[in-house]
C-alpha cells in the first residue's frame, strides 16, 4: 500500500482547530500570499510502494480542505490530518516523494491560492507552486480534484484537466465556469463524468471533478478512486 504524507499550513491548523471563524473570514490579502505562509506535512510509517504526498488547506470544505475528498484520497491517513507530527512544507521535496495529491475545497482556492476572488487573474502560493513545479519537473505525477486543477492550469501552461462539465445542466454542474477560467489560463479543459478521472499522459497529472458535481457522495468517491488509481500507476510502484 501506497505510504502518503499530508501537508497543511500550520495557521490553518491553528485556525480550523482551535478558532475556526474570525481568522479565515480576512481578506485573502491578509493570508500574505505573496510571501508565502509556511506550511507543514507529517509523514506515515513506512510502507512498500509508492510515496505520495497528500497537501491539504485547512480542515473543512469552506475554509480548507473537502473532508470527504481528503479522507477518500487515503482512508488508512484521515485520522491524521488533524493528529501527527507536523514538519515545515519547504522540507517537501520531489526527490523523496513519487507523486502528489491535491484535495479539493474552498481552501484550494482561498488558501492555496487567491482563485475564489481573483479568478483567472489569482496567483498561487509559493510553497504551493514550487511543490508543482518540481514533481512536473521530475517527472512525477500529481493528483487533482474538485477545485483544485485550476493550481496546475494556473502554474503549469498547456496542461490539460478537468472540473468535470462546462454546462449547469440544471444545477448539476454548480460551478460549470470554471471550465472558462481554466481555458483563460492557458490550460485544456476535457469535460468528464464525476466517476471519471482524465490523465494528461504528457504531463503526468491527473484529475477529477468530485464535488464540482451535485451527486452522491459514492459517486464523488468512485471519482477520486479512479484518480488515485491512476497516479499511483504513473509512479510505476
Amino acid at each position: 500500500m501506497a505510504a502518503v504524507r499530508a501537508l497543511v499550513a500550520p495557521r490553518l491548523v491553528v485556525a480550523s482547530a482551535f478558532a475556526p471563524f474570525p481568522e479565515l473570514l480576512r481578506p485573502l490579502s491578509l493570508y500574505g500570499l505573496a510571501s508565502s505562509p509556511r506550511a507543514a506535512f507529517h509523514g506515515s510509517a513506512p510502507r512498500p510502494g509508492a510515496r505520495v504526498a497528500l497537501v491539504l488547506s485547512g480542515c473543512g470544505v469552506y475554509d480548507g480542505s473537502e473532508i470527504h475528498e481528503a479522507s477518500a484520497n487515503v482512508l488508512t491517513e484521515s485520522a491524521r490530518i488533524a493528529r501527527g507530527k507536523i514538519s515545515d512544507l519547504a522540507q517537501l521535496s520531489a526527490a523523496n516523494h513519487d507523486a502528489a495529491i491535491f484535495p479539493g475545497g474552498f481552501g484550494a482556492a482561498k488558501n492555496l491560492s487567491t482563485f475564489a476572488v481573483d479568478g483567472k487573474d489569482c496567483r498561487v502560493n509559493q510553497d504551493v507552486e514550487r511543490v508543482l513545479k518540481e514533481f512536473h519537473a521530475a517527472g512525477k505525477p500529481i493528483g487533482l480534484c474538485c477545485i483544485a486543477p485550476v493550481l496546475a492550469a494556473k502554474v503549469l501552461r498547456g496542461v490539460e484537466v478537468t472540473v468535470g462539465h462546462e454546462q449547469e445542466e440544471g444545477g448539476k454542474w454548480p460551478y460549470a465556469g470554471t471550465a472558462e477560467a481554466i481555458k483563460a489560463l492557458g490550460a485544456k479543459h476535457c469535460v468528464k463524468g464525476v466517476t471519471e478521472a482524465h490523465v494528461d499522459q504528457k504531463n503526468k497529472v491527473v484529475t477529477t471533478p468530485a464535488f464540482m458535481c451535485e451527486t452522491a457522495l459514492h459517486h464523488i468517491h468512485d471519482g477520486i478512486g479512479a484518480m488515485v488509481k491512476k497516479v499511483l500507476e504513473l509512479t510505476g510502484k
